[in-house]
């Protein structure tokens, strides 16, 4: 049974630093694409991040803040943010695609974690 978790959310300053965790079960991270969505009140989720293999891609709002890395030993991924801003305050959600590449569409992605919440302010 496929399941991710995640966690790590909280409340930060802006320009402070936060790093999530999407623990994986019942599939082995190395054969799956992983996607970090965001999603805050009233908008529609986005993409923020994904890996493959080696490969990593950004949305241009986080390029250069956040980084993900992934630690196949305890199969989780992770999402470093820095220099976090108020914009940035939403749910995070990790996804994963059996197949394929890195996709930026939401329905792309077959499973799906619970969230955790993410808030920037002061």
């Amino acid at each position: 049974q496929v399941q991710l978790v995640e966690s790590g959310g909280g409340l930060v300053q802006p320009g402070g630093s936060l790093r999530l965790s999407c623990a994986a079960s019942g599939f082995t991270l190395d054969y799956y694409a992983i996607g970090w969505f965001r999603q805050a009140p009233g908008k529609e989720r986005e993409f923020v991040a994904g890996i493959r293999w080696s490969s990593t891609y950004y949305a241009d709002s986080v390029k250069g803040r956040f980084t993900i890395s992934k630690d196949n030993t305890k199969n989780t991924v992770y999402l470093q943010m820095n220099s976090l801003k108020p914009e940035d305050t939403a749910v995070y959600y990790c996804a994963a695609r059996g197949r394929g590449y890195i996709y930026t569409t939401p329905s792309e992605y077959n499973y799906w974690g619970q969230g955790t919440q993410v808030t920037v302010s002061s």
